[in-house]
Formats: C-alpha cells, sequence, structure tokens
C-alpha cells in the first residue's frame, strides 16, 4: 500500500505548507494516538530539534495526543538518537522527533520510533494515515492525555553515550574541536566528550531558532577544518542538527566523510574479533571503502540511499555496522539508529588503543575519484529503459573495468537523472561522466 504522508524518513518539508503546519501536526497527533491507545497501553515520548517551528509542532502535536487519550512526555531539545534511546528505556509506547535533521531551519518534519527504538513498522504508519483521513474527535473529558515535562533526559542519554566506550579508555591527552551546528546536540555533546576526559573546544552550540545547520555542522565542515588548525587539535566532530550524522577533520584540517570512518570502525571490531556479517553501504558509498573492507576480508552490501534502508539490511543479513557517506552511522552493537555521537566515541576508543592519528587512520582506505552530475529533464523518465543512455553507460563500463563504477538514477522527486562515475583518475573520471550526460540529454532530445 503507498503511503500519503510518510516518506523513508518520516514526514519533512518546508513550514507553513502543506503538510507542515500547525493543523495537520494537531490531527497527526491524534492520528497517531488512536493507532498507539489501541495497540496498548503507555506514554508516548516528544522530542525537537532546536528550530523555531518546534515549539508549535510539539503544542499541536502534544494536543493531539492528549485528545486521542495518550499521555505525553516532552523531552524538550533532544538529539534523535537520544528520543531512540529514551523510547526504549523508559518503555515508552512510542517516540516522536520534531526535526529536519540537516536541512535549514524554514523545513522542519516528524518521525517516530517504536518501543525498540526503531523506525516505526510499515503497518503502524499506514493504519496513523488512515485515521488523518477520518474526521477528529476527542475522548470523555476524564479520559484525556496527562503532559509531563521530562526533566532528566540529557543526563540520561549522556550516560548511555560515555558507556558506549570501554571505562579504561583514558581520552585526557585529546583536544578536539566540537561543532554542534547549533543543533539538538548543543547541550549534550558537549558534556559527553568532556566527562570522558578530552579537552573540547565547543563552536555551533548557540541556537537561537534561526542557525540551525547554518554554514556549519556535518554539512558544512569547512569552518571545523579551519579552527582545528588554528587550535591545532587531534581532530574535530561535526554533527548535524538533529545529531545523527557524523563528519570529522584530522589533524591537517583534512575531512573524513562517512564512508571512512565506518570503515575505521569496520576494521576496529575485526581487530577486536567483534565482527559479525557484511558492512552495510548505499549505492552511494565510495568504491575505495568496498575495496577497503575487502582487503580486510568484509563483505559490502549496498542498500538503497537512506537509513531506513541500511537498517533493513543489517537486520536481514544479521550485520552490526553500516551506514552513508553522508555521516549515519549505525553501529548496532552499541544502539539501535544511527548516531553521531556514539559514533565518534568509537574513532576516539580506536585511536587510543591503536595510538595512531585519525589520518593514519583513515589511509586504510583510498576514496576514488566520484563526480555526480544532475541533468534535468523534461519530465520523470527511467534511464534504464532507454537503449542509447544504456549503450553508453556500457561503454563506459567496459573502460573503467574492476576499478570504476557507473550509477544513474531517476531523482524520486523531481525531473532529475543523476548521473556518477568513480574511477581512480580524476580527470578521466569527469570526462566519462559529462560523456554519459550528454547521451542522456541527447536521449532526452530523442
Amino acid at each position: 500500500m503507498t503511503k500519503k504522508y510518510f516518506g523513508t524518513d518520516g514526514i519533512r518539508g518546508k513550514v507553513g505548507q502543506h503538510p507542515i503546519t500547525a493543523d495537520f501536526f494537531l490531527k497527526l497527533g491524534w492520528a497517531a494516538g488512536r493507532v498507539f491507545a489501541s495497540e496498548g497501553h503507555g506514554f508516548v515520548l516528544v522530542g525537537k530539534d532546536t528550530r523555531i517551528s518546534g515549539y508549535m509542532f510539539e503544542s499541536a502535536l502534544e494536543a493531539g495526543l492528549t485528545a486521542a487519550g495518550v499521555d505525553t512526555r516532552l523531552l524538550g531539545p533532544m538529539p534523535t538518537p537520544g528520543i531512540a534511546y529514551l523510547t526504549r528505556t523508559l518503555r515508552a509506547q512510542a517516540g516522536v522527533v520534531i526535526s529536519a535533521s540537516h536541512n535549514p531551519y524554514y523545513d522542519n518534519g516528524v518521525k517516530f520510533f517504536s518501543v525498540q527504538g526503531t523506525k516505526l513498522p510499515d503497518d503502524i504508519e499506514q493504519k496513523i494515515e488512515r485515521y488523518l483521513d477520518a474526521p477528529m474527535t476527542t475522548v470523555d473529558s476524564s479520559k484525556l492525555g496527562k503532559a509531563k515535562r521530562l526533566v532528566d533526559a540529557a543526563g540520561r542519554y549522556i550516560e548511555f553515550c560515555k558507556a558506549s566506550v570501554p571505562t579504561r579508555l583514558d581520552f585526557s591527552g585529546m583536544r578536539i574541536v566540537l561543532d554542534c551546528a547549533h543543533g539538538a546536540t548543543y547541550h549534550i555533546a558537549p558534556h559527553v566528550f568532556s566527562e570522558v576526559g578530552a579537552e573540547v573546544v565547543t563552536i555551533g552550540a548557540e541556537p537561537d531558532g534561526l542557525n540551525i545547520n547554518d554554514e556549519c555542522g556535518a554539512t558544512k565542515p569547512e569552518k571545523l577544518a579551519a579552527t582545528v588548525l588554528d587550535y591545532r587539535a587531534d581532530f574535530g566532530i561535526a554533527l548535524d542538527g538533529d545529531g545523527d550524522r557524523l563528519v570529522m577533520v584530522d589533524h591537517k584540517g583534512e575531512i573524513v566523510d562517512g564512508d571512512e570512518l565506518i570503515y575505521i570502525i569496520a576494521k576496529s571490531r575485526l581487530n577486536a574479533g567483534q565482527m559479525t556479517g557484511p558492512v552495510i553501504g548505499t549505492l552511494m558509498t565510495n568504491l575505495g571503502m568496498e575495496h577497503g573492507l575487502k582487503q580486510l576480508g568484509l563483505d559490502l552490501i549496498r542498500a538503497n540511499v537512506g537509513d531506513r534502508y541500511v537498517m533493513e539490511m543489517l537486520t536481514e543479513h544479521k550485520g552490526i555496522l553500516g551506514g552513508e557517506n553522508s555521516g549515519h552511522i549505525i553501529c548496532l552493537d552499541r544502539t539501535t539508529t544511527g548516531d553521531g555521537i556514539i559514533a565518534a566515541l568509537q574513532i576516539m576508543a580506536e585511536m587510543q588503543d591503536t595510538g595512531k592519528s585519525l589520518h593514519e587512520l583513515k589511509s586504510g582506505m583510498q576514496k576514488y575519484p566520484q563526480v555526480l552530475i544532475n541533468v534535468r529533464t523534461a519530465k520523470k523518465m527511467n534511464p534504464e529503459q532507454d537503449e542509447l543512455i544504456q549503450k553508453s553507460v556500457k561503454a563506459v563500463e567496459k573502460k573503467l573495468g574492476d576499478n570504476g563504477r557507473v550509477l544513474l538514477r531517476a531523482s524520486g522527486t523531481e525531473p532529475l537523472i543523476r548521473v556518477m562515475v568513480e574511477g581512480q583518475q580524476e580527470d578521466l573520471v569527469k570526462n566519462y561522466a559529462n560523456q554519459i550526460a550528454d547521451d542522456v540529454k541527447k536521449a532526452m532530445g530523442a
């Protein structure tokens, strides 16, 4: 059954435009409340990031849940993985996250976690959507839900993060720069890293409701890189607005992306005898990571783009580690969802155990140059069904052999064909990508 509102990562869009409106969130809270009430008794956690519209949507969801007869525990600003953890450990019926992750402040969205701390199953999302199309009602006044604020939420999550690395490790010799993206980790991440002993220089921790992800954080690590060099820090940590992405910077100011970080954690787990199953990446995972893992004797399986699909493949193949080059990193042996703070701690633990710098650890894999060209089309089209495009792709694949790859994807949201080529030589990769992009344009003209 096709879903009307829920995408691969909840519901997201521009504030004030349907469905990201106060009246829709009121109805959504009620619809979700009706489903949760029918599934059993208990309370629902509601947390948010720091964007200004979070106040409005928090109130609307709370009102809707209350009208459906469901109790609410309000967490205030809290990282998405923190809400997943608290949902599980507090045995809540569900957790609700008000966030648009790495998007600008004028976007917002909502996603749900189950009592297990994982994304809601499709059938529950479909039940919620059915109620969204039904008239809204209110339970009898004696059965209305109640709302309370959970005051120790941040402290609980801080302790959980610290417990993800052995207490024997001493990080007191490390100087780090931490960029919180003016987001939901601003009052949590600095405590985590300082309490495990590191010297922490914090930037991006002064949210005003409008500056979340603004030229900072995991999507814009350039400021972090400059600050690492200024303070002669050992490395830098960049989180995104809701704390589920991680990008790092080594002591030379070089950016270390999600693929390289996953490789480091995979090698660490393997050396400790703790690695099980394959590593799960996505269609966009760099070929250099695949080759690096192969040299370690580890398999890489590619899922569709999106942490939801990575999680599905991890479950199917009984793996413990997966993620995306954007910095979503899932360590299932530590937690139930992508978590930027916990992933960073795993990297720090490996640095401490091996005595190697982040720069040395990432050198185990060599990233291949990757060129991505977006070709705008007059209408949506499937490149796999066009003879000219497929002929062009096969010609390039033959030239690249095992040392490169080609990926063509039709955008799911706009009329674009994404042409991606990877290979060992950057100039050749650029030429091949432009060649295929030109053939895509010719095919559209034809």
